[in-house]
């Protein structure tokens, strides 16, 4: 075994980026990860794909626990993750402070860059903004959607609209380059997602695993997380 294989929803690729040298110090692998939308990574897993770790919502951790995917004992909270705005780093910031401003600020983009609306988890909560502020039909064809956030925020970069914007969760904004955090959703609009990790039903790697998850929840790295994105949960 050279390498620890993860599945896990995008939000947490840049943070796990950053823990990947203390994990090969502490375990001498690398870690093999298969980042994207959180649903289609549980059914990856549901599929057969092999892996030692999940890094989903809570939600889909306890779900695939009950479906006797995942060790339920071995479950440890991560952090929450906010669904924000995005702008290109060169452009202005834009304000949404509350769901008038927000649909302003929306109907003024010529395109919006978004992660998949069917399976992961900013994308199903854009639509259903979209749908409150009645303006789905009207934005409908700026929409630019992609497989998981962290590639909706690479195009957005690159984009040659006049006034792009992306919405997606927080630390997928901040961990690409060329794009800039420019605010969470107003209440009203607002998306908050714990995320939780842990080992595969008898994953081959479960030691290895649970090192891993150690990493992610330890109270030495809870800068790290934050720099990554991820929100301390009250309860903690």
């Amino acid at each position: 075994m050279t390498s620890l294989k993860i599945l896990s929803g995008g939000a947490a690729q840049g943070l796990v980026g950053s823990l990947a040298p203390a994990f090969k110090a502490r375990t001498g692998l690398d870690i093999e990860g298969s980042f994207g939308a959180v649903g289609a990574m549980a059914d990856k897993l549901r599929t057969g794909e092999s892996a030692d770790l999940v890094i989903l919502t809570q939600a889909l951790v306890t779900k695939l626990g009950e479906e006797g995917l995942i060790s339920p004992s071995t479950i440890k909270e991560v952090g929450v993750v906010e669904t924000a705005l995005a702008v290109r780093t060169n452009d202005a910031k834009v304000s949404a402070l509350d769901p008038v401003s927000l649909r302003a600020v929306l109907l003024a983009s010529d395109a919006i860059y978004v992660p998949d609306t069917k399976a992961s988890t900013a994308g199903i909560h854009v639509a259903k903004v979209l749908a409150q502020l009645d303006i789905a039909d009207e934005v409908g064809e700026r929409l630019k959607v992609y497989p998981n956030g962290a590639t909706a925020m690479r195009y957005l970069a690159q984009s040659e609209a006049q006034r792009p914007i992306g919405c997606t969760q927080s630390t997928e904004i901040i961990s690409t380059s060329g794009v800039t955090l420019s605010g969470t959703l107003p209440q009203g609009c607002e998306l908050a997602t714990i995320y939780a990790a842990a080992a595969v039903a008898n994953a081959s790697g479960a030691r290895e695993a649970l090192a891993l998850i150690d990493l992610l929840v330890a109270p030495d790295h809870r800068e790290l997380r934050s720099l990554a994105g991820f929100v301390e949960h009250p309860s903690r």
